[in-house]
């Protein structure tokens, strides 16, 4: 992928290594090339294959300025095996209507792969604080705030609990979060007492996935000391009926200063699961009201069916 320099001019943004000197290190990209806004993951998977450098309509312009209303950047960490635009081709053009500066980046891809979201936790942790610098000092910001989905809201969270991350973030939003680690579709249990299973999953997954189970060593890292530091806002925004992250109690954080929203417990009828998360509009909102409180707009609570976006997100992953 090109470098956002390389399409907006050098001056336009400020110089971000897309990989590390360590070739064994996760890949940081930036894309820059804005797409059109997609409602689902399949049709943002779909153009993503023939427009690699696609990034979130409205999403990292280096030269946005934040306003007095919106005096914060909205930085948005996509989830394992995924992207910047198949995540957040639906909500960040909704961000950026709303006035807000919007940034996404490509973080822990593997060198030679065109997807993202598969290594080494830590690193991509790192990899946020790295991004949320170059933000800052492109913006002029002192703050950002943080939107992630799935590992993006555990690596996201781990900047800003475990890596000094606290004083440059006022908000934490995690959709999806496993906050407690996932059960990798009932598999944990099962690895737990079976020697090897681990092993085999990481083949068939990725490292980053395995890293997240429920009682990882990442997980237990992360949470350790506390679920939350103070002078950061934290909400989870999770679903009784994720498919991911089971017993779904798994995503609430149970530390000062987190509010914790189970979707069904706004809009009963709406039983979009994990992987619909991202592209579901009641939720979509929710996000848009917590960053944009002045403006705030009820959602409206339609019907979705269990087990939207399961089909789309398996074949987005097989061309």
């Amino acid at each position: 992928m090109a470098l956002a320099a390389a399409v907006l001019g050098a001056a336009a943004m400020p110089e971000i290594s897309i990989a590390h000197a360590d070739p064994g290190a996760p890949v940081l990209e930036v894309p820059v090339v804005p797409g059109p806004q997609q409602t689902e993951h399949l049709a943002a998977a779909r153009y993503l294959k023939e427009h690699p450098d696609a990034a979130p309509l409205g999403a990292n312009d280096f030269g946005c300025r934040p306003t007095a209303e919106h005096p914060r950047p909205v930085v948005l960490a996509h989830g394992t095996d995924s992207s910047a635009y198949s995540d957040w081709s639906g909500l960040s053009p909704q961000l950026a209507q709303a006035g807000i500066c919007v940034f996404a980046l490509n973080y822990g891809g593997a060198v030679g792969k065109d997807s993202f979201g598969t290594e080494d936790v830590w690193a991509s942790s790192a990899q946020i604080g790295t991004f949320v610098d170059q933000v800052l000092a492109a913006t002029g910001a002192t703050q950002v705030d943080l939107v992630g989905f799935s590992q993006g809201a555990s690596v996201t969270r781990y900047y800003v609990n475990k890596l000094g991350g606290a004083p440059k973030v006022g908000q934490w939003i995690g959709l999806a979060s496993p906050s407690y680690g996932g059960n990798l579709y009932g598999l944990v249990p099962i690895a737990d007492a079976v020697p090897g299973v681990y092993t085999l999953a990481q083949a068939a997954s990725s490292l980053a996935a395995i890293q997240q189970a429920a009682g990882s060593p990442f997980i237990k890292d992360l949470n350790s000391g506390g679920d939350t530091v103070p002078g950061v806002a934290y909400t989870t925004i999770g679903s009784r009926v994720d498919e991911m992250i089971q017993p779904n109690t798994n995503i609430a954080l149970r530390g000062a200063g987190a509010t914790n929203i189970v979707l069904q417990d706004r809009c009963s009828a709406d039983l979009t699961g994990h992987f619909h998360m991202v592209y579901d509009p009641y939720v979509q909102q929710l996000v848009v009201n917590l960053l944009d409180p002045a403006h705030a707009v009820t959602p409206a609570c339609v019907p979705v069916a269990l087990g939207t976006g399961i089909g789309d997100v398996v074949l987005a992953a097989h061309g």
